[in-house]
């Protein structure tokens, strides 16, 4: 048998291509290791904190708690607008949740009824995934510790407790403060504050109307964030206090209203319809501002059924709207003192008189007036609203004159007052006709004594006429009204400093002295005496024509028959006479006579405020003296005379001996 050959070239040829393969495999392999090796100490020693933060968002979340909403308080200090804990309901929508059965079974322990859940699982399928909804708020603790009990049971369901603006005052402030509600897509805007999606928060509102709305943005604050450990499925499980982020409160605002006079507006007016505003002749503060009848602002806040709204819009009183800017009437008889001004300012003798027959023609027709009032002076022709006096006062000057004067106290403008929504009214001159009446330019010398007793094309507001009053009762500074004292503790502009009044003093000071006359022996007759000792309240009434008394509209001087046919009652009027201080406005819609109905209001609103005022107050409080002390005789030898009352019981022995 042959031996097998051996072939060492073939051998080596093998062992060589083998040692080639293990070291091309063993340089790709440590050129991985070293890959390998440089990447984990780049992720360990460069990319430590990184990861770490990864780590901790994968293990904790933030979610964002809503800043507490600014304060708003009154001059004092009173606060008008706050906020208040509350219990509130959510649903979140995400993965494995079914938001139907969901709130089924949350039907069993608050009160959600079939509608109600229709428009929930509406509002749960529009929203972002893990953006919770509120299903409810102001629950009650059994309500609130039923549902977090049964937390483990309910997934995306969470009860909590967060904020909600509360109004003390309920409908007293309402018109001027407004009300916030939920932030709805249509409040979201491209761009500006408006444009975070985060506003659709459940716990975040927006103002609207009055101050909640003009200054939304100062009053929201900046939100913070609530530190939470979550599981892999992002569900919390834990709580860690130490990384909450603590949010900032929205700033304080100041009104200069003062909470007892508007409140007090709210009960002297009642069920009436009309506004107030008072102001403070120094400063051109306004210290009331009511609307009514008005509303609770809180239900507002909660969310209004439609039968509720419904009601509140129907109602022919009106209580959604804030009269005291957008009540546009005829200022009537108010207005015949800015037609005295304008009449002295351009030369008119106070002295001239005229007489009041109770009908005047001219002009091809009749003029009446209320009563024949006989033979008057200008200073009568005030005090007793003589309409036959005016219209031929009026005549004297004309139109745009009296516009000029009636425009200098403020009448037809619109002030910057903080909040939204004045109407600006109307103080009508040639131009104005020419504008307003392409087809019939010409002012007619018939439509002067219209506007001589402040009706015709003349339409102007209680803030205005406030206005109005404020500068006259001031005499020399052409006052505009704050609303607004400050701003997060930044004062704003005084009203006094808008210049002076470019009038004659003595003419103005005729015109106070004819509205005192008014309410001593005028229209007002009575309404002088405020109960205040020698303090006294000087006015002005008028009555703004709702109908033509001809057709039976209204009966006896609009102030009888059906409500909306009645005349509207204007008061304006300062206090003390002698240093006015303080002036009001007072309108009660249909309220017929002037000064039968708004003329009480407007003095028991003055009465407030004066009995407010230190200084007033110490004047009317007079304390009776103290009596002397009798002095003490330390001498024995000295006799003390006999008392009054010891002299009298022995004059009276004496006499019966």
């Amino acid at each position: 048998m042959a031996e097998p050959s051996i072939f060492f070239a073939e051998v080596n040829e093998r062992q060589g291509v083998f040692h080639r393969r293990a070291f091309l495999l063993g340089g790709f392999a440590g050129v991985g290791l070293v890959a390998l090796g440089a990447q984990l100490a780049h992720l360990q020693l460069l990319e430590t904190q990184r990861y770490t933060k990864l780590s901790a968002n994968n293990q904790f979340n933030f979610k964002m708690t809503p800043p507490p909403r600014g304060l708003i308080v009154d001059r004092n200090g009173v606060v008008l607008a706050s906020n208040r804990p509350n219990f509130r309901l959510m649903v979140a929508k995400d993965k494995g949740i079914d938001p139907r059965a969901t709130l089924k079974t949350l039907a069993e322990f608050v009160p959600l009824d079939d509608n109600r859940q229709a428009r929930l699982l509406k509002d749960i399928s529009n929203a972002p995934r893990k953006s919770p909804v509120q299903i409810m708020e102001d629950m009650s603790w059994e309500q609130f510790s039923a549902i977090n009990i049964r937390a483990p049971e309910l997934p995306g369901v969470t009860a909590d407790m967060g904020e909600v603006r509360v109004y003390p005052y309920g409908g007293a402030f309402a018109h001027v403060i407004g009300y916030v509600a939920k932030v709805n897509k249509t409040d979201l805007t491209p761009t500006g504050p408006n444009a975070d999606p985060i506003l659709l928060n459940p716990g975040f509102r927006i103002g609207r109307q009055g101050v909640e709305q003009a200054f939304d943005l100062d009053l929201r604050g900046k939100p913070g964030a609530q530190k939470v450990e979550v599981d892999a499925n992002g569900h919390e499980v834990a709580t860690d206090p130490a990384g909450d982020i603590k949010a900032i409160p929205g700033k304080e605002i100041v009104l200069t209203l003062d909470a007892d006079i508007q409140n007090r507006a709210m009960e002297v007016f009642g069920e009436q319809s009309g506004a107030a505003v008072m102001m403070d002749c120094r400063t051109g503060d306004i210290l009331c501002m009511y609307s009514g009848p008005s509303f609770d602002a809180n239900k507002f806040v909660r969310g209004l059924t439609g039968a509720e709204y419904k009601e509140l819009a129907s109602y022919d009183h009106k209580p959604l709207f804030n009269k005291a800017l957008t009540a546009n009437y005829p200022p009537g008889s108010t207005f015949k003192t800015m037609v005295a001004l304008a009449c002295l300012e351009n030369g008119y003798d106070p002295a001239t008189v005229h007489v009041c027959g109770k009908a005047w023609a001219w002009g091809g027709r009749v003029w009446h007036c209320d009563k024949a009032h006989g033979a008057l002076d200008l200073k009568g022709g005030i005090a007793q609203s003589c309409d036959i006096y005016f219209y031929q006062a009026a005549l004297t000057v004309g139109p745009d004159k009296i516009a000029k004067v009636a425009r200098a106290f403020g009448l037809g403008e619109e002030f910057n007052i903080g909040i939204p929504g004045q109407k600006k009214g109307l103080v009508p001159d040639t131009a104005y006709k020419r504008r307003a009446f392409p087809k019939d330019p010409v002012w007619h010398p018939g439509e002067t004594p219209s506007m001589g007793i402040g009706q015709g094309y003349t339409h102007l507001n209680p803030l205005q006429l406030c206005v109005q009053c404020s500068r006259l009762a001031n005499g020399r500074k052409a006052l505009h009204p704050r609303l607004i004292h400050s701003i997060g503790g930044v004062e704003q502009p005084s009203g006094a400093a808008f210049g002076d009044l470019p009038f004659d003093d003595k003419h103005i000071d005729f015109i106070r002295g004819a509205m005192a006359a008014v309410t001593v022996s005028g229209t007002g007759t009575g309404l002088s005496d405020m109960g205040l000792g020698d303090i006294k309240m000087a006015g002005k009434s008028g009555t703004a024509q709702a109908f033509n008394y001809t057709a039976g509209h209204g009966g006896q001087k609009g102030a009888t028959g059906e409500w909306k046919n009645r005349d509207h009652a204007w008061f304006i009027a300062f206090a003390p006479v002698d240093e006015p201080r303080y002036a009001v406005s007072v309108l009660v819609e249909h309220g017929g006579f002037g000064a039968s109905t708004s003329g009480p209001l407007a003095r028991e609103l003055l009465r407030v405020a004066l009995l407010k005022d230190p200084e007033i107050r110490a004047k009317v409080e007079h304390p009776l003296p103290i009596p002397e002390a009798p002095t003490v005789n330390t001498d024995p030898d000295v006799v003390d005379p006999p008392t009054p009352a010891a002299a009298a019981v022995q004059t009276a022995t004496q006499a019966t001996t």
